[in-house]
Order: structure tokens, then C-alpha cells, then sequence
């Protein structure tokens, strides 16, 4: 078995797609690890909120029947196609890390590179998986968000009534 985080954001109708993400995201892969929800401002684009979390599951899934397991969901949920990456999404699924492996092929980039730029990515991430290593950088999540500029990214904590 291998221990895979996925970070989960919607800024359409954010509290209905993330319920249904996380809805097929159990039957897909079943029992999730869920960190708090955090709204924060979209990121390269204007547009509304995000509510942002991330997942922990694990699977004997390789991480290309993950990958496309992610994606089928995505589509699910997404009203007129995936259009651009930075633009408003009903649900996006964003594979952050699968164990430690480090993996570079065409736009994918495993771990995340996001996990480290992005409050909303790492928050999350440190809360579910904080004694963890970086596969790259060495470090545990929670170091690396302790060390993180928490001054450029504002993230508000959110209750929203989840199945755990």
C-alpha cells in the first residue's frame, strides 16, 4: 500500500462540488484522511473564494490509475469542460503526493511543486501528513510550513459539515 495526498479546491458553488469530491473520492479509493478547510483568494486569476483541503488515503493503485482515477472525478463535476487550470473550477484534484516517489513526466510533477509556494497546499498538507518528508527537500511538512511566509497567503479556517 501506498500513502497518497491529493489537495481538493472548488470556487464554484465550493461547498456542494467538495462534498461530492470527497463523496466519489471514498468510493473510488475509500477511507480519507481529511485536513480542515481553509477559504483563501483564488491564485492567478480574479475570481471568487477557494476552498481549499487536502486528503490522505491509501491504495495499491499505481500512481497512473490514481492519476486518471483523479481526473474522471474531476470531469465529473466540471460544468463545461476543464478549461484553463487558472480559472474558476467546480473541483479540482491535484495529486500532491504519492509515497515518496519523485516523478517528472510531460505537466506532471510529483511532489506538487504548488506544496511549497501555496499556503493553501502546504497548511493542509502539514496538518494531515506534518512528520512526512519532503521527497525532495529532506524536510517534514511541518518544518516546512513553520518556515513558510504565512504573511502572504490568508487562509480562514471553514466548518463545513463533512463525512470523516
Amino acid at each position: 500500500m501506498v500513502q497518497v495526498y491529493v489537495g481538493v479546491g472548488s470556487n464554484i458553488e465550493p461547498e456542494r462540488h467538495i462534498r461530492s469530491g470527497l463523496a466519489a473520492l471514498r468510493r473510488r479509493f475509500g477511507l480519507l484522511t481529511l485536513s480542515t478547510i481553509y477559504a483563501s483568494a483564488a491564485v492567478g486569476f480574479v475570481g471568487d473564494d477557494f476552498l481549499n483541503l487536502v486528503v490522505g488515503f491509501e491504495t495499491e493503485w499505481t500512481v497512473q490509475a490514481v492519476l486518471a482515477g483523479l481526473r474522471e472525478i474531476e470531469a465529473a463535476h466540471q460544468q463545461h469542460g476543464g478549461g484553463p487550470k487558472l480559472a474558476p473550477r467546480a473541483l479540482d484534484l491535484d495529486l500532491l503526493l504519492y509515497g515518496d516517489l519523485v516523478w517528472r513526466e510531460a505537466e506532471t510533477r510529483i511532489p506538487r511543486d504548488e506544496i511549497v509556494r501555496h499556503a493553501f497546499v502546504l497548511r493542509p498538507l502539514a496538518e494531515v501528513a506534518g512528520d512526512r518528508r519532503h521527497p525532495l527537500l529532506g524536510s517534514t511538512f511541518a518544518e516546512l510550513w513553520a518556515a513558510h511566509d504565512q504573511s502572504r497567503e490568508t487562509l480562514t479556517p471553514v466548518m463545513l459539515a463533512l463525512e470523516r
